[in-house]
């Protein structure tokens, strides 16, 4: 079976092959985001997704490859009736449209949802209870999946992960978004743990907004660029860690999966790491492979997949 993914998000205009004999192939396009800017408003992102989507399709399409027996496309950010971006639906339409060309089924799921399967792809976890720790530009969330079902655990308050990489990143000059920029100056860096974190009802809640505020006010007294980056990933390390330890110990589940965007950083991976090792916490943490962790989908593919042989299954 093979499954076409679609997923336009607020970063990226992103398709996915995925099939039960096959490794995944995917197509993206980063949004075109002016320089300075932090990000699209959502009627710029939507014209954006338009005019790329086809450059996302057409390739993986013209590659060889077997019959597609599904089309599956995020349809909003996260579960509940109240998430709802319009640039999701470029990628719900096209889906729709292929899927009745073809003949074939059309499923939808959410974007948190791709996110987390694609992080899941290949890591050896195998449990269906684990909880899942979902670090982008719009969510900072700890949530228990068990089977197909997903709870939320925990959030941030105010800012979230990729927020704030991108507002430092951006005031300091890099590119939107700023996350590998960011890195690259951060491993030049020195981070001294100068920047608290901030936390209440029992570690399941951050912010993130004081930090901002505190790093910026480096960034205007002439801090080292590179200091200032370091110090980024120092406050997103402990934050993280105390977050999935707040979610572990709630739900009693020691496998933790860290997936988005902010989670494809080599220099967080490593920083969590090893102070999850010296932290002695017992926690197992799992990652995605770096391809698979940005905005992609590769997972909502996946879950294609996965609908479509619920739907033999029930045939049967």
């Amino acid at each position: 079976m093979l499954a076409l993914g679609l997923d336009t998000s607020c970063y990226t205009t992103s398709a996915a092959l995925c099939g039960t004999d096959e490794s995944p192939r995917q197509e993206r396009r980063l949004l075109p985001v002016p320089a300075g800017e932090r990000g699209l408003r959502q009627s710029e992102a939507v014209f954006a997704h338009v005019r790329q989507i086809s450059q996302v399709i057409v390739p993986l399409l013209h590659a060889p490859h077997p019959p597609i027996d599904c089309v599956c496309a995020s349809t909003a950010p996260r579960d509940g009736e109240d998430s709802y971006m319009p640039v999701f639906q470029v990628g719900v339409s096209q889906g729709r449209a292929i899927a009745a060309a073809l003949g074939v089924p059309f499923f939808t799921t959410t974007h948190q949802r791709g996110h987390i399967a694609a992080a899941k792809y290949g890591t050896g976890l195998a449990a269906d209870r684990f909880v899942a720790l979902h670090l982008s530009g719009g969510t900072t969330d700890t949530l228990l999946m068990e089977g197909e079902s997903l709870s939320p655990i925990g959030t941030s308050s105010d800012l979230h992960a990729g927020q704030l990489v991108d507002r430092v990143g951006v005031k300091l000059g890099l590119p939107f978004p700023a996350g590998p920029y960011l890195e690259d100056m951060a491993l030049r860096g020195q981070n001294q743990n100068r920047v608290p974190v901030s936390f209440e009802k029992d570690g399941l809640q951050c912010h993130l907004s004081g930090a901002e505020a505190q790093l910026m006010r480096m960034i205007a007294a002439g801090e080292a660029k590179e200091n200032v980056a370091a110090e980024v990933y120092g406050v997103l390390c402990r934050t993280v860690l105390r977050l999935v330890q707040a979610a572990a110990e709630k739900t009693n589940v020691r496998d933790v999966l860290i997936a988005g965007g902010v989670a494809s950083s080599g220099l967080l991976r490593k920083m969590l790491l090893e102070r999850n090792e010296k932290r002695r916490t017992g926690l197992k943490l799992y990652f995605g492979r770096p391809e698979f962790s940005g905005d992609n989908a590769v997972g909502v593919a996946l879950i294609g997949l996965e609908r479509l042989a619920d739907q033999h299954e029930n045939l049967c």
